[in-house]
């Protein structure tokens, strides 16, 4: 693969980075909440943590992941709101439309973050200055003006995106070929996309303590650090090198639960992983993929955690994994005994692997299937498009198999992960 020189690409990438995304949205929302601290929270108890924070809230030390009883004690006028994922995938998709407007959005990294190649004459200073002042202009008239993002413009959309770290409160950073070294070596190697606090650890055990020592080490030394290949991508990337990201494939499909405090119990527990576990399946069928193992997790409140995964024949209907759920939390509460009348469980989670196409579903040569089977099969297939067509068409869910468990934020286990944005559809089931 031939790669061009950064001097000889100029500046190719707009980074878009959103400002305390979830927190802005809801003082966007309420505008009464403007100028004040606000943390989002997943339940509303002090013993839950931060999932965002507002600037105002930020200025006294919380972050994402404060729990709220420390937050509280930092900030007594703190203001804790109830997280609506639903709300934050809407605005997502007003954000892509505003963008949009300026500069095609060409990879969606998260639910605030994403990236635009720059092209032709909008690769010159100036112009990628203006498209950048152009893009903020847009979001606070056509989405509303507490939705602020930070921008980094570079030869790759890895410095690009580095450039948004540089300047994170509504900022507007560009870093040109001849910028480099210098503009990243006050940062710290945390500060670069991909390296956490275990990766920061494992480059200061082979040497590397500063990133003016990593951006001193050679492709090979990269890859050895990294354990493969990411490491000399990681390389090029930081020198500016446009190596394209590869491509990866869905492995997996599922959703996790902490349990609200009344949903702790072992038969509350166990339909709050039913209902996960439905939605999950419902995901598998419009993603038209077949799954043949389901992985099945409980935390207990007093610290011990259960897993276990079934296989099975290749498999898209909810009632198939229905089953072996029931056979998974039959065989937990042989080994860890579950207590009846006290809050028991903190967390349960499901997930759908060994996920293939329709198309590529290959039979067990070892099971024969009986026409009994094969009939019970088709039924249940039709039963389980039956209940997706009804939710499609009512944008709601109204049919449901067992209890449906009430939660305090509304939907049961659609939220936003960190490189994942739900599905609109998600919300209606």
């Amino acid at each position: 693969m031939t790669l061009t020189p950064p001097e000889h690409q100029g500046l190719r990438w707009l980074f878009l980075d959103l400002n305390s995304y979830f927190a802005r949205v809801e003082q966007n929302e309420r505008p009464e909440l403007r100028g004040r601290p606000v943390a989002v929270v997943p339940m509303m108890t002090d013993s839950t943590c931060a999932i965002a924070a507002s600037p105002e809230a930020k200025l006294y030390g919380i972050k994402t992941g404060t729990p709220i009883y420390d937050a509280k004690k930092l900030c007594p006028a703190l203001t804790c709101v109830l997280a609506r994922h639903d709300v934050y995938v809407d605005y997502h998709h007003r954000i892509l439309k505003a963008v949009d407007r300026i500069l095609p959005v060409h990879k969606v990294w998260s639910v605030d973050e994403f990236d635009c190649e720059l092209m032709g004459q909008q690769c010159h200073f100036d112009t990628a200055i203006l498209l950048a002042k152009r893009v903020k202009q847009m979001l606070r008239r056509d989405v509303g003006p507490c939705i602020t993002c930070s921008i980094g413009i570079a030869p790759t959309s890895f410095l690009a995106k580095i450039g948004t770290e540089i300047q994170k409160k509504d900022g507007l950073t560009v870093i040109r070929p001849e910028d480099l070294p210098d503009i990243l070596l006050p940062l710290k190697l945390t500060d670069l996309p991909g390296i956490n606090v275990r990766m920061e650890e494992r480059l200061r055990r082979g040497g590397v303590k500063t990133v003016h020592d990593l951006w001193n080490t050679s492709p090979k030394q990269a890859r050895a650090l990294w354990g493969g290949v990411q490491g000399e991508r990681f390389w090029y990337w930081l020198h500016g090198y446009d190596v394209p990201v590869p491509e990866t494939s869905r492995s997996m499909i599922g959703h996790s639960r902490v349990l609200d405090p009344d949903l702790r119990y072992p038969e509350k527990a166990r339909e709050m992983t039913r209902r996960l576990l439905a939605k999950a399946t419902t995901r598998l069928r419009r993603q038209k993929f077949y799954a043949t193992r389901l992985y099945v997790s409980v935390r207990c409140l007093d610290g011990r955690k259960w897993t276990t995964e079934h296989q099975f024949p290749a498999a898209q209907d909810i009632f198939t994994f229905l089953e072996h759920l029931d056979q998974a939390w039959a065989e937990m509460n042989t080994r860890i005994s579950p207590s009846l009348s006290r809050p028991f469980f903190k967390k349960v989670a499901v997930i759908l692997h060994g996920l293939s196409r329709e198309g590529y579903v290959t039979s067990d040569l070892f099971q024969t299937e009986t026409p009994e089977g094969k009939t019970r099969q088709e039924k249940r297939a039709r039963l389980s498009a039956a209940l997706d067509t009804l939710q499609d068409k009512y944008q709601r869910e109204t049919v449901w198999l067992g209890a449906r468990p009430k939660t305090q934020a509304g939907h049961v286990g659609t939220k936003i992960a960190f490189s994942r944005v739900p599905d609109r559809e998600e919300f209606w089931n």
